[in-house]
């Protein structure tokens, strides 16, 4: 069974919601998670931001949902980790 373990994302959100209200509301859509943002630009109305997410079962299409719930955009998939379980 394949399991994605670690999934890193470069993403453009909005001020608001603040980096501490958008990565909590990652972590509710990913039981088990552990989301970590960092800031890397900031503009007048925008931030580019780097988030990683890891976990025992990540959904990226439940992650992807989220993100763009808070009216954010993912640029990139920076880094996926994938292992193979056996059934």
């Amino acid at each position: 069974m394949l399991l994605i373990k670690r999934i890193v994302l470069d993403v453009l959100k909005p001020h608001h919601p603040n980096s501490i209200d958008f990565t909590l509301s990652i972590a509710e859509k990913s039981p088990g998670s552990r989301v970590e943002l960092t800031v890397t630009e900031v503009d007048e109305k925008t931030e580019t931001v780097v988030i990683v997410i890891v976990g025992e079962n990540l959904h990226y299409d439940t992650i992807a949902d989220a993100v763009s719930s808070m009216g954010g955009s993912i640029h990139s998939i920076d880094k996926v980790e994938v292992e193979n379980e056996p059934d």
